[in-house]
């Protein structure tokens, strides 16, 4: 405990976050020859002025809200944080901020959301399994004195808000694991495995208290066949991972290794692939992420905060850290789980 408040992983994991979001938003949408036409070379890339963010930071600050409010309520349950978490994003879905190219499976969720008398799951987009649910679930594994049970229930509910597809809900719980191992302590060299190993372990387990019946909205004929699904998708992914991470050559472009990021389980080992190529080098692994192919901001900002996590607060220069937008808002949460 002592190392990790020291480290302030908290802190370090929303810096990381929100800084490698700034730095792959611009890059979004291009190939790598465009970044390098435009940005330069990519271990010399520079975070702009401000450094604004997508709505990947934005999202991820509204479950940081919704779950501080849910906690500050009592013991964390389903619908202790479904009811602030359903909060949050409507009044994300309906600020003027919004307009950072958010995902249309969000947007299409949130409007639902809206209405207060529609059960969380009429509003889940169930076929969705794009990355805009574990892009946002850090927080998740940063909250102290949560059990194994509550923790992925709650990544896995965060997740099945906007995007119910069972491998969405498995990355999330996945993304939120891996920032948790990270932030205690776990060797970089060990992660891929630990992963597996708790993907394996949880293969068959619907977590019916956190998702009620959102199981019957699939193809399934059961919750077990639904939720393994998903973890079925995940493991091939942390298998195609654990080649890259020992034969892809980090001078080229990460999402040929193990995907471009547009969906769930790319984005988790995508990001990882960048953090674990780069484990001591964090603007390194922020500027390798930001420079790919494919959903750059997403993939960035997942491995800032896999790096944040495993560093703490003093991986990131303060002359960025500085500059990052909602900058308060983020130490202001990192501050409260690391203390």
């Amino acid at each position: 405990m002592t190392t990790i408040l020291t480290k302030r992983a908290a802190t370090g994991t929303l810096v990381g976050l929100a800084l490698g979001d700034a730095l792959g938003f611009p890059t979004e949408f291009n190939d790598v020859p465009s970044i390098l036409a435009k940005c330069g070379p990519w271990r010399e890339m520079g975070l702009r002025t401000p450094a604004i963010v997508s709505d990947d930071t934005q999202m991820t600050l509204a479950l940081g809200r919704g779950l501080r409010t849910a906690m500050d309520r009592g013991v964390l349950g389903p619908k202790r944080l479904e009811r602030p978490l359903r909060e949050e994003f409507v009044d994300w879905y309906q600020s003027p901020e919004n307009n950072r190219a958010p995902g249309n499976t969000c947007l299409r969720a949130c409007s639902l959301l809206k209405n207060e008398q529609l059960p969380w799951q009429e509003a889940s987009q169930i076929n969705s399994k794009g990355c805009g649910a574990n892009m946002r679930v850090a927080p998740v594994g940063l909250v102290l004195g949560l059990s194994d049970e509550q923790r992925a229930g709650a990544a896995q509910l965060q997740s099945a808000l906007t995007h119910g597809h069972p491998t969405a809900l498995a990355a999330s719980d996945l993304t939120a694991r891996a920032v948790r191992l990270l932030l205690q302590g776990a060797e970089p060299g060990e992660l891929v495995g630990l992963l597996r190993s708790y993907a394996l372990v949880n293969r068959g387990q619907y977590h019916e208290r956190w998702l009620g019946d959102l199981w019957t909205r699939g193809q399934d004929r059961t919750p077990g066949q639904f939720i393994a699904r998903g973890w079925d998708e995940c493991l091939a992914i942390l298998d195609r991972l654990d080649d890259a991470v020992r034969t892809a050559s980090p001078e080229e472009d990460p999402c040929l290794a193990t995907g471009a990021g547009w969906i769930a389980e790319e984005a988790l080992a995508t990001g990882l692939l960048c953090f674990l190529q780069f484990p001591d080098e964090p603007l390194t692994a922020l500027r390798r992420a930001a420079c790919s192919s494919g959903d750059s901001d997403s993939i960035a900002c997942l491995t800032g905060a896999f790096a944040g996590a495993h560093l703490g607060a003093d991986a990131w220069p303060v002359e960025w850290a500085d500059r990052i937008e909602y900058g308060s808002e983020l130490v202001t949460l990192g501050a409260l789980w690391d203390a």
